[in-house]
C-alpha cells in the first residue's frame, strides 16, 4: 500500500499588494486609444470582479475599484492560471497586471498576464443588472449595497464632497473649526429629548449632546469670533424619512453679526454647494425644480400662516382664540400651551409642508425660542429664522441671546415646562450663564442639518439613503 501525497495547502492571500493604477485614472489617460490598439503601457489594478464572461479560450471580467471600473481580458495562452480566473466568484477581490489595450468593441481593458486572488466573496451581490433591490438589506448591509448599487456609492461620494466644500467655504471666510464635548452633564442647545448614559468612574449621569450650541458660544466668549463644528448629534426621537436618532449638524457662530447675516451666509453656502456638486443652482428634487440661487425669499411666520389659512394669528391674541383656531385645523391642543406654542403648532400643521421654497421663515414666538434674542421691533417674538426647502426645515438661526439675566429667566421658564412633563424642554445651565456673565458680544448663530442638505443636493427622499449606517429596528429572525 502506497502513501497518498498530501493535498497542497490552500494558497494564502498576500498581506499587501502594490497597486499602481486606478480604473478612473486609466480611463482618463487612455481616452484616445483606438479600437483594437495596444498602448504598450503596463498597469496593475485591484478591486472586485463584478462581472465575468467566459467565451471559450477568452474571458472578460469587469473590475470595480473605488474610482470606477475597467475591463479585464484574459486568454488561455497569455494569462497565468487562466482556469483559476474563470472560476472566480462575483465579488472576489483580485489584483491583476497586464498591458492596457482597447478591445475590438471599444472597451478599455487590461490584458491580464498575472493575477492573484486577495479575498473570496462567499456571499453574492444581487442581480448583476439591478443590484440589491431589498431596501432593508441595503440599509443593514451597506457594505454590499455600495458595491451592488452604483447610485448608493455616488450619493456618499457626493456627501463627502459636500462636507469638504463646506469646510473650504467657511475656512475661506475666517471661521475656525473646533471640536466640543459629545458627553454633556446637562442637555441643552435645542428642544429635544436626550440619550442618557452613566460614567462609572465619576459615578455621574451624562447625556449625548443634542446640539453643540452652548459650548460653541462659550468659545465666542473666549475670543473665537468665528467658529464652527460639523458635529454628530443625538436625539432620542422617532424614525422617519427625515429623522435619524444620530445625525450631522453644522453649527457656526459669528461675533458682531445677527440673523440677517446668517441668512446671507446660509443662502450663499447652499448656492455654492449646489453649483459645485450639481453644476447649477437650479436643481431637481422629487420631480420638481428648485432654484437655490441667491437671494432667497424672506417672509414672517405669521404672514405665511395667513397666506395658507386666510386667518391672522399673533402671539398677543388670547390663548382661547388661538386654541380654537388650532383645533379647527386639526391640532391636538395641550392645555398647558401658551400663545407662542399655539402659533408654532398652527404653522407646523397648516403651512410648513407646503413651503417649497427656498424661503426664510422669520420671527418666531419667544416662548418656543429660549436661546434667541428679543426682536428689536415685534413684541413677544425673537430674531430667529428657519430655512425651508422642499417643505422641510434645512436650517435654524438666531440673533443670539446675550443677556445672562434674560437667559436665566428663559431657562427657568423652560425648567417649569420640563417639570410639567415636557421631556424636550431645557434646564438651567449655570456654567453657561456664568460664561455669559463674562460677556458675549452681539452674535449670529446658525445650524444646518447636513444630512438633509445632502438629501437635497442628491435628490434623495429618505435620510437613510444618505447615512451610511442608519439606526434600524432589530433584525427579525
Amino acid at each position: 500500500m502506497t502513501d497518498e501525497p498530501d493535498p497542497p495547502e490552500p494558497r494564502r492571500p498576500p498581506y499587501r499588494v502594490e497597486v499602481s493604477d486606478r480604473a478612473a485614472d486609466l480611463q482618463a489617460a487612455h481616452e484616445k486609444l483606438g479600437e483594437g490598439d495596444s498602448s504598450g503601457v503596463p498597469a496593475t489594478v485591484a478591486g472586485r470582479v463584478m462581472l465575468l464572461r467566459e467565451m471559450g479560450r477568452l474571458t472578460f471580467a469587469t473590475l470595480h475599484d473605488s474610482s470606477g471600473s475597467i475591463q479585464l481580458m484574459a486568454t488561455a495562452k497569455g494569462t497565468e492560471d487562466y482556469r483559476g480566473l474563470t472560476r472566480l466568484n462575483l465579488g472576489d477581490w483580485i489584483v491583476a497586471t497586464g498591458e492596457v489595450i482597447r478591445s475590438n468593441k471599444g472597451e478599455l481593458s487590461v490584458r491580464v498576464e498575472r493575477w492573484e486572488q486577495l479575498a473570496e466573496a462567499k456571499r453574492g451581490f444581487g442581480d448583476k443588472w439591478h443590484g440589491i433591490t431589498d431596501t432593508d438589506m441595503r440599509y443593514r448591509q451597506r457594505y454590499a449595497d455600495l458595491w451592488a448599487n452604483e447610485s448608493s456609492r455616488a450619493v456618499f461620494q457626493a456627501r463627502s464632497r459636500i462636507m469638504t466644500l463646506t469646510r473650504h467655504f467657511l475656512d475661506e471666510r475666517g471661521f475656525v473649526e473646533v471640536e466640543t464635548p459629545v458627553f454633556h452633564p446637562i442637555p441643552g442647545g435645542a428642544l429635544a429629548r436626550p440619550f442618557m448614559t452613566h460614567h462609572n468612574a465619576l459615578d455621574m449621569e451624562l447625556y449625548l449632546r443634542i446640539a453643540p450650541e452652548l459650548y460653541l458660544k462659550r468659545l465666542v466668549v473666549g475670543g473665537f469670533e468665528r467658529v464652527y463644528e460639523l458635529a454628530r448629534v443625538f436625539r432620542n426621537e422617532g424614525l422617519s424619512t427625515r429623522h435619524n436618532p444620530e445625525f450631522t449638524m453644522l453649527e457656526l457662530y459669528q461675533a458682531y453679526a445677527d440673523y440677517g447675516d446668517m441668512m446671507s451666509l446660509t443662502e450663499s453656502l447652499v448656492a455654492y454647494l449646489a453649483e459645485a456638486v450639481t453644476g447649477s443652482t437650479v436643481v431637481s428634487y422629487d420631480g420638481r425644480e428648485l432654484d437655490l440661487g441667491v437671494p432667497w425669499r424672506r417672509a414672517t411666520l405669521v404672514d405665511l400662516v395667513e397666506d395658507a389659512i386666510g386667518v391672522r394669528v399673533d402671539v398677543r391674541m388670547p390663548v382661547e382664540q388661538l386654541a380654537a383656531i388650532a383645533t379647527v385645523h386639526g391640532v391636538e391642543v395641550d392645555e398647558g400651551w401658551g400663545p407662542g406654542k399655539l402659533v408654532l403648532e398652527i404653522y407646523e400643521k397648516t403651512t410648513e409642508a407646503g413651503l417649497w421654497g427656498p424661503v426664510f421663515v422669520l420671527d418666531y414666538p419667544k416662548e418656543v425660542s429660549p436661546l434667541a434674542r428679543d426682536h428689536r421691533e415685534v413684541p413677544e417674538t425673537v430674531e430667529r429664522f428657519e430655512a425651508l426647502v422642499a417643505g422641510r426645515e434645512l436650517a435654524n438661526a438666531f440673533s443670539e441671546l446675550i443677556d445672562p439675566d434674560e437667559q436665566r429667566r428663559r431657562f427657568e421658564a423652560q425648567a417649569l415646562v420640563k417639570a410639567a412633563g415636557d421631556p424636550e424642554a431645557m434646564v438651567v445651565d449655570e456654567d453657561y450663564l456664568r460664561a455669559l456673565e463674562y460677556g458675549l458680544p452681539p452674535t449670529g448663530g446658525l445650524g444646518i442639518g447636513m444630512d438633509r442638505l445632502v438629501m437635497l443636493l442628491t435628490d434623495t427622499q429618505s435620510i437613510r439613503d444618505v447615512v451610511l449606517f442608519p439606526t434600524l429596528r432589530p433584525e427579525r429572525d
